[in-house]
This record gives structure tokens, C-alpha cells and sequence, in this order.
């Protein structure tokens, strides 16, 4: 895995950088290669919800960034098509969660990947997210 203290941002580093959502709920990329991606965040007390865990979204938006890092480690720009994730147990404010995507395949523009959330040796979720490369970085408006 390549530390992010690289000296050239990579794609990883490039595209985390400009990711707002991430970089503004404290998602940190702790390191990365190629289809695989571990970052950090800690659950903060505006992530809970009205039970008092972790509100499901925020977990999945980290599964989903890890996962992002991981299928644009190759380089060409890749979304999600789709994802799926399932809830083990429950994540609490001041819980530091860890998200470790790794690549399953990739066929031609697509691939499979697979993402462990922890707390410590807890695990928290899994997500499975099925990547598409696009060919353009722009914009498409609707007609």
C-alpha cells in the first residue's frame, strides 16, 4: 500500500482533495494502492441520530468514500453504479471508525468492491459497491 505522504497526489489524492463531503466530516485517507483504499473518521455528535448511534447514512458515506479510492486508483474517473450495504452493529459518537475497501474484479469498465467499516475489531458494516469508468470528467446537462 502507498502512504498518502507521497510527494505527486495521485488520482486517490487528487479526487479526495476536491471531495467536500468527505474532507468536511473529517474523512482522513490513511493509505492506498492499487484497488484499495483505507480511511478514518471519527463519529462526531452531529452523525448521531435520535437512538443515539450512528445515523446509517454517514456510515455508508464512508464505505462509500473508501470505495471511491479504491476504483479510482487506476486512474481513469469511476463512479459508483450502485452499492449496497448491511448494518452489523451499531457505531456510537467518539467511535473511531475504519473503512478498508478492496477490489473483488473489474471487467471491462466495471468492477466489484468490497468494504469492511470497524470500530477496533468490531465490525460495523459491509458494503459492496459496483464501480463504472466514465470517459469524461465533465458535466452532463440534460437536454
Amino acid at each position: 500500500m502507498t502512504r498518502t505522504t507521497d510527494a505527486t497526489p495521485g488520482p486517490v489524492e487528487r479526487m479526495l482533495a476536491a471531495d467536500e463531503a468527505s474532507r468536511g466530516l473529517g474523512i482522513e485517507l490513511l493509505e492506498h494502492g492499487e484497488g484499495t483504499a483505507v480511511l478514518r473518521m471519527t463519529v462526531t455528535a452531529a452523525m448521531v441520530n435520535g437512538h443515539r448511534i450512528a445515523h446509517g447514512g454517514y456510515l455508508f458515506l464512508l464505505a462509500d468514500s473508501a470505495f471511491a479510492c479504491a476504483c479510482n486508483s487506476h486512474g481513469p474517473v469511476t463512479v459508483a453504479a450502485g452499492a449496497d450495504i448491511d448494518f452489523v452493529a451499531p457505531a456510537y459518537e467518539g467511535d473511531v471508525l475504519v473503512a478498508t475497501a478492496r477490489e473483488r474484479t473489474r471487467f471491462g469498465r466495471s468492477g466489484i468492491y468490497d468494504v469492511s467499516v470497524v470500530r477496533g475489531d468490531t465490525v460495523v458494516a459491509e458494503f459492496r459497491g459496483r464501480s463504472r469508468s466514465i470517459r469524461s470528467t465533465e458535466r452532463e446537462e440534460s437536454p
